[in-house]
Parts: structure tokens; sequence; C-alpha cells
């Protein structure tokens, strides 16, 4: 028998799949008209409880920004989801493995905003001007749903797999930067997994800003000054294990380190 599902319910089940480390299948499966209106309006359910129980909104995040992720998960849009100050993972800090389910890591260009910003009819060059530094960045994605099986709204009502995401320690002027060219080398355990430029986040990370912006703007929402934007993952994501050891290495934005933490059985 399928269950009914409806907003509040689904809200209330991805937020106790997050506190109880528990995936499950896509709500798809049983809510099957479920649409991407509906599935918004969950998000922002979940947002306004994490808020009620302390959390603070720090910014936004895009996910599957990159054409190649779209075709490979059979999505052809992007999302906007919410990232609170809970999922800040503070530089040096490990894999938070035991609030998450299966955690992979994807390197990211991050926008910090000097200026409010509110579309429709944003773009890319008015987005990147409200901007007052970049920094290179990876974001720990963790999905609610089981080996990543989803569907458009249902990721969209998982708040885009959020998880954690950390910032690095250099921050420089966009005007300063060919955003389209940074590119960035993945490692894992020493070894170069992946590369890829800012070229694969639609096109340029700033269009990637500049949808996010006119997004929010459609529901009635900005970008307020001092967010944080992550502006989506450059390469596909790599699994982030107890004892895995995770770098992402930048053209001029530095390197980012992330440790999957000590191994289970150490």
């Amino acid at each position: 028998m399928t269950r009914a599902w409806d907003l509040d319910s689904v809200a209330t089940e991805l937020l106790a799949c997050e506190g109880e480390r528990r995936d499950r299948e896509p709500f798809t499966d049983d809510w099957t008209d479920l649409d991407l209106d509906t599935a918004y309006a969950i998000q922002d359910e979940t947002l306004r409880r994490r808020l009620a129980r302390g959390e603070r909104l720090v910014g936004v995040k895009l996910g599957l920004t990159s054409r190649a992720k779209q075709k490979r998960m059979g999505i052809d849009v992007p999302l906007v989801a919410w990232l609170t100050d809970a999922m800040v993972l503070p530089a040096g800090e490990p894999v938070p493995q035991g609030a998450l389910i299966h955690p992979r890591v994807e390197p990211e260009i991050v926008f910090v905003m000097r200026d409010r910003l509110q579309g429709p009819g944003v773009t890319a060059v008015q987005a990147l001007a409200a901007v007052d530094r970049v920094h290179g960045g990876a974001e720990v994605i963790d999905s609610r749903y089981r080996d990543f099986r989803f569907r458009l709204p249902d990721v969209v009502a998982d708040n885009a797999s959020s998880g954690a995401y950390v910032t690095g320690p250099v921050g420089l002027d966009p005007s300063g930067l060919d955003l389209t060219s940074e590119a960035v080398l993945v490692e894992v355990d020493g070894a170069v997994v992946d590369s890829a430029t800012g070229a694969a986040v639609q096109g340029n990370p700033a269009e990637a800003l500049a949808l996010a912006v006119n997004d929010l703007g459609r529901r009635g929402h900005a970008l307020e000054a001092g967010w944080v934007v992550l502006t989506g993952g450059m390469t596909d994501a790599v699994f982030a294990p107890p004892g895995a050891s995770i770098a992402c290495h930048f053209t001029n934005l530095g390197s980012v380190h992330i440790s999957g933490g000590p191994r289970e059985d150490s």
C-alpha cells in the first residue's frame, strides 16, 4: 500500500531522516504528481523548522549546475536550496560522519555577497558586480534518498542534498579573476581523480549566481549582503568515508583539504 504524502508530512520525514541518519526511497515513488512548486514549498518549510530550532540562514546553494551531472541524473535544470550556520564545516574539521548518511565531496566556486540583490531579470554581469569576494570551497553533499536515487522534485524538497560546506582561506576580488577558466584538481588520498574549470558551472559561475538570484526572486526572496553562495559542483562528487583524505586545488583560489576522519576500526 502506498502512503499519501503532503507538504507537512514530507518535511517531517526529511528532517527525521536527517536527524536519524536514515535514508529512504524517493517520495515520487508514491507521490507521482509531486511538482516543483510544491517541492520548493517543502524546502521552505524545512528551513522554517530549522530556523525555529535555532539555526541561522547564511546563504544559498545551487545544485546540478553541471551539464554532465544533469545528464547523468536525468535532470535538465539546476536547483536552488538554503544554507544555514549548522551546515558550516570549519576549516580543518573532518567530515561529520556521525551526522551524515553517505557523504560525498565536490569542489565549488563560492561567492560572498557585498550587496543585496533581488531578481528577476538580473544578468550575470549585474550579479557578479554585487559580489564582495570569491573563494574556493567544497561541499559535503548527503542525500536522504537511498543510493542518491531521486527525481527533481525529490531533491528540491531535500534541500538539494545539503550536508556541510567548507570555504577556503583565499578570498579574491572577482574583477581580477577569469572564473570561466579557474581550474580545480581533485585529489583523493594523494591521487588526482578529477579536474574541471569554472566553465563546467553553467558556462560561468556568474551565470549560476544570476540563476540563483532570479529563481529566488520568482519565489519572493532575495540574496542578502554577507550571504554565501555555493555555485554548484565543478566535478562529480567523490565519496568521503572515514580514513579518506580529499583535497581541491584551485588555480588562484588556494586549496581546500577535507579529512574523512579516523577509520572506524582505528
